[in-house]
Parts: C-alpha cells; sequence; structure tokens
C-alpha cells in the first residue's frame, strides 16, 4: 500500500535534486528519506534511482514514479478538501448578497431561527452571485432583480432609495429630486462595500470622480468635514448625525429605486419560509 508521507517525500526529493536537501525541506534526518526511498522501491516492486557514489537520481521508472504520486497526492488534497467543505455546508448558511442593506434583516432572522447553524454572508457583484448559484456555493442569494431560475424560489423581499446628500451652499441644494443625469460631472464621497451601488454610480455618471474611504471612521470624518456630496438611503442608520446638515435629495432614476429579491433552492424553501416571516414594520419603505 503506497502512503502519502512516502509519497511527499519523494515529490520533495525530486524537486530538490538530493536527499540532503529534501530532507533539510521536509525537517526530517537525512537517514528517514534514504530509508524511505529504499522502502518505495520495494513497494513498487522496481528500482526506481541511478546510484551513484554519495549520490542517487532518478531512473525513468522514477520520474514515472514521481508523476503518479504528485496525482495521487493532488486527489488526497482535493478529497480532504471536498469532505471538509461537504461537512462545513451542513452545518453553515451561505449568503451572497448585492448589497449590504438586505443583510441587516436577513443575518438577524436566519440567526434566530438557526442558532446551531453559521451564517456566512458576503458582498459581491452581479454576476459572481449568478456563478455562486450555479455552483451551490450558496444557500440564498440576494439580487437587485428577479430571476427566471427552474426550480428556485424568488421572493420580493424589501426596497431601496437612492438619494444625494448635499450641502446646503450645493449648486443642488434646491432641488426636490435629481436624476444621474443631474448628478453626472458632480464629485462624489463614496464608501466601500456597497455591493452593486457602486457600479451603478460609475456607470450611470462617468463624468463624476468618487473619492472611496475604505476606513469608516474616515469616511464619517469627511462627510462632516467636506463639502463633497455623498449617498444615503432609506434604509441606511445614521446613527451618528452625520447628515443632519445636509439637504437629502432623492434620486428619481427607476434604477435607483431597487426592489431585492431573495433566491433560493426550491429544496432549501424553509429558509425562505423563515425570511417570510420578518416583520414588515421592522423594515424601513
Amino acid at each position: 500500500m503506497l502512503d502519502l508521507t512516502e509519497l511527499e517525500q519523494l515529490t520533495t526529493f525530486a524537486d530538490t535534486g538530493t536527499l540532503s536537501m529534501a530532507a533539510e525541506k521536509l525537517h526530517i534526518s537525512q537517514p528517514t528519506i534514504t530509508r524511505t526511498m529504499q522502502h518505495l522501491e520495494e513497494t513498487f516492486g522496481v528500482s526506481l534511482f541511478v546510484r551513484g557514489k554519495n549520490k542517487i537520481m532518478l531512473n525513468d521508472t522514477g520520474l514515472k514514479a514521481v508523476e503518479q504520486a504528485r496525482q495521487l497526492l493532488s486527489a488526497a488534497d482535493n478529497a480532504l478538501k471536498t469532505v471538509k467543505a461537504f461537512d462545513k455546508s451542513l452545518h453553515t448558511i451561505t449568503i451572497s448578497s448585492c448589497a449590504p442593506a438586505p443583510l441587516w434583516y436577513v443575518l438577524p432572522a436566519l440567526s434566530s431561527a438557526y442558532p446551531d447553524m453559521t451564517i456566512a454572508s458576503s458582498i459581491k457583484n452581479v454576476p459572481a452571485i449568478y456563478e455562486d448559484l450555479d455552483s451551490e456555493f450558496c444557500q440564498l442569494a440576494i439580487l437587485p432583480h428577479n430571476i427566471q431560475y427552474d426550480h428556485y424560489v424568488n421572493i420580493p423581499f424589501l426596497k431601496e432609495n437612492l438619494s444625494v446628500c448635499v450641502a446646503a451652499s450645493h449648486a443642488l441644494s434646491d432641488k426636490s429630486s435629481v436624476t444621474f443625469s443631474d448628478l453626472n460631472g458632480f464629485n462624489f464621497l463614496l464608501g466601500s462595500e456597497i455591493g452593486f451601488w457602486d457600479e451603478m454610480c460609475r456607470v450611470r455618471m462617468p463624468a463624476s470622480r468618487f473619492l472611496v474611504q475604505t476606513n469608516q471612521f474616515e469616511f464619517e470624518e469627511l462627510v462632516r468635514e467636506s463639502s463633497l456630496p455623498c449617498f444615503t438611503t432609506n434604509l441606511a442608520k445614521d446613527s451618528q448625525n452625520l447628515l443632519a446638515d445636509r439637504i437629502k435629495i432623492p434620486v428619481t432614476d427607476p434604477d435607483a429605486n431597487v426592489t431585492y429579491y431573495l433566491a433560493c433552492h426550491s429544496q432549501l424553501i424553509s429558509y425562505a419560509e423563515v425570511l417570510k416571516r420578518i416583520d414588515v414594520n421592522d423594515i424601513k419603505e
């Protein structure tokens, strides 16, 4: 029976070229790896090396053995990863979301309903979410539109409406509503991890520039001290009153007013049923 540890020593010897270097890399003694090479020849039942004075080299059969050893080690590694991933999936609900706001409602609901499960979430662009659905990487997807997937359940979940926040001295401050066309050309503060909103702003306002802040504290300080406009939505919480001195102006373009949909495989309808029971009074329209 082939031993994976011995096969690893064989491939390491092939990579390093000498027994001493292989032993050093694997943190074992040279006599140990010498005995391993001898045992491998006994296991295969053929000669694998050309032996010279104080040196051995792989012969053609040995090179073939190394090739097969690499395949076996790779297969073993994949088997371990596959089994671990499967076991993790039994205890984890993975959610891929196009934006952060829906997660504020989904995560607490699922955590409460499934206290023994790990809830994992990530914010991704829409194409990546479709890939997650296709590969069954995620059990739940949150998208800014309905999808027509066979065997998938789609639930309209909540609405998010975009507004721009400007200083009283800004050129747009007297408007009761704006469009992306009105905003195009102005520069904006933008937070990170805002999902599909980031791409939407860049596509719809190609003449604008965006000062993106990955640090929340720095973003908040700039909102306080800068005159650059920023964005908010009906779902965003302003617990620090950052926007108290700014004027909120709704963006009226249809794609700035989004209905989020939950998508999950019909076999996972129990997750969808839990989310259907979320109290709509807890969701700001």
